[in-house]
């Protein structure tokens, strides 16, 4: 392990360190003083309206303090990528569909509709009856070239060989795992992808990495591009726009 660091390195390490502590405080102060002052004050008034009966004893109390929320808050990227790939994965109905390192329920609510294997670096932590679970690499899948009439692989790409989940670096990870994805689709099937877009591509270096759609699009031949959709805040339609989004990708092998 690296234990040398550059002065800028260090400098960008403290800044780092004392924004996040600084901003993390004031939110986590603010946020506490008005939950807390929300939760005695619904205390109080429950113990006024049950009375005569006696008030919940203190030691039974099990604040939920954040959970008062106007709207039902929702990661929008994740939301509107797995409704889209779910749809157009039960619609055609594969023999078998693969899904390679994408959001564990979304995997667990798609293998209750058509049969699913998973494959991950990591092991799930927990058995589900109607889910295949394959232990492997996006750069090595287990599969035999031409083989599998449906693949996913949603959030996944721009990951590889940045480290953040124990993977060996590799800085062309991103390129090579969309390689290997289409390697193990079979002629006509498809393969389902989703990916950070922006007006360049660049690396966010351990996060992952973001891309221009024109140099993915050279990524994706010879697949033909079933259908595109896009990701911008809360909002998913058919329109690339200019900055950060996601591009959902429906490709299909050529016969």
């Amino acid at each position: 392990m690296r234990t040398r660091f550059t002065v800028s390195e260090l400098v960008w390490i403290f800044r780092q360190w004392r924004f996040k502590c600084i901003l993390q405080r004031i939110y986590i102060i603010r946020q506490s003083v008005w939950q807390w002052l929300r939760f005695w004050d619904s205390y109080h008034r429950y113990v006024d309206l049950a009375a005569p009966a006696p008030p919940p004893p203190l030691k039974l109390l099990y604040p939920c303090v954040r959970d008062a929320t106007a709207t039902t808050a929702i990661e929008p990227t994740y939301f509107y990528q797995d409704a889209w790939a779910f749809e157009h994965i039960v619609r055609s109905r594969p023999a078998l569909h693969v899904d390679v390192g994408s959001h564990h329920e979304f995997v667990a609510l798609l293998s209750k509709v058509v049969p699913v294997t998973m494959v991950d670096i990591r092991p799930l932590s927990l058995p589900l009856e109607s889910l295949t679970f394959r232990q492997g690499s996006i750069l090595n899948l287990p599969f035999e070239d031409g083989s599998v009439p449906s693949v996913s692989s949603l959030c996944v790409v721009e990951h590889i060989g940045l480290g953040r989940y124990g993977d060996p670096l590799n800085p062309n990870g991103t390129e090579e795992a969309i390689s290997e994805l289409k390697r193990i689709v079979m002629p006509g099937g498809f393969l389902h992808l989703s990916v950070p877009l922006d007006d360049i591509n660049c690396i966010y270096f351990n996060a992952h990495r973001v891309f221009k759609e024109s140099y993915l699009l050279q990524l994706f031949q010879p697949f033909e591009i079933v259908q595109k959709r896009y990701i911008y805040g809360e909002k998913f339609g058919e329109d690339l726009r200019p900055g950060f989004g996601t591009g959902c990708y429906l490709l299909r092998r050529k016969q």
